[in-house]
């Protein structure tokens, strides 16, 4: 990844955090957004070895996803690998949502993931690079309690799929990540029924895969194009072969797992 540009949203904490250390570590250039500038730049301090633009940006925001996609071009000249990363999750049955808070999460992690691959399209197939959504194991089983955030990954996973087809002969590579269940601050600032912030996790983030492992994976995929990556075995592969195979089964598993949460919606 040596003097490669790489854009990195939703890069202020969590799995975007460490993948910005981890493509730094292996001599990329960064530009990072998201829209806590005082945690991008306290990354840029934490890095200074790397040449880092960092942009305040909010992905829901088509205009905030052009602007960002022309300062990494205004600085850098081009782009080589853009990583769809920003995104939110949310905790609520659907009976009592409200619909407000769906719609949110499809702004952010849908709609996100499409303008800024839009906006930086045209850069990434002058080099044939990179564009990498992380969704989930959510794009690949219906979480219950998580309608809205399953929903949003499905569709990434999907327009990503079409995207990859379109491109078989353009040299664009397209990858889906999907990790299991990853040690970050997203269950803390998860939406509950009403659009309010969770305040805190209700599953034992020590147990969890930590950004930093996800970070490699993901660098590692980027580096050998891969089409897919489903992270950790049990919530991961495991998940996604009884969802080819055993869907019926899969589901009543899911559904025990999922109300084993501390104050789960459902029982």
């Amino acid at each position: 990844m040596k003097d490669k540009i790489v854009v990195i949203t939703g890069a202020s904490s969590g799995i975007g955090k460490a993948l910005a250390y981890e493509f730094a570590s292996r001599g990329a250039s960064l530009v990072l957004a998201a829209r806590r500038m005082d945690r991008l730049q306290q990354i840029e301090q934490e890095l200074p070895g790397t040449e880092i633009l960092s942009v305040q940006a909010d992905v829901s925001k088509e205009e905030d996803c052009e602007n960002l996609m022309k300062q990494a071009v205004d600085r850098f000249g081009q782009i080589d690998v853009l990583i769809n990363n920003a995104g939110i999750s949310m905790r609520a049955l659907f009976a009592d949502l409200d619909v407000s808070v769906m719609k949110r999460l499809m702004d952010v992690n849908f709609w996100g993931t499409v303008y800024c691959t839009k906006s930086a399209l045209p850069h990434l197939l002058k080099t044939k690079g990179s564009v990498v959504g992380v969704i989930s194991i959510a794009g690949y089983v219906g979480l219950p309690a998580r309608t809205g955030y399953s929903a949003s990954k499905y569709a990434i996973r999907g327009f990503l799929d079409a995207l990859r087809i379109e491109n078989l002969k353009t040299g664009l590579h397209v990858l889906v990540a999907a990790p299991g269940f990853t040690a970050s601050e997203v269950r803390e600032v998860a939406l509950t029924q009403d659009g309010s912030a969770q305040g805190q996790t209700p599953r034992d983030e020590s147990k969890m895969m930590t950004a930093e492992e996800c970070a490699k994976h993901i660098a590692n995929a980027v580096k050998k194009r891969k089409r897919e990556l489903i992270l950790t075995f049990v919530e991961g592969k495991l998940t996604v072969f009884l969802g080819k195979f055993l869907p019926r089964l899969l589901d009543k598993l899911t559904f025990n797992h999922m109300r084993k949460e501390p104050d789960s919606p459902f029982k």
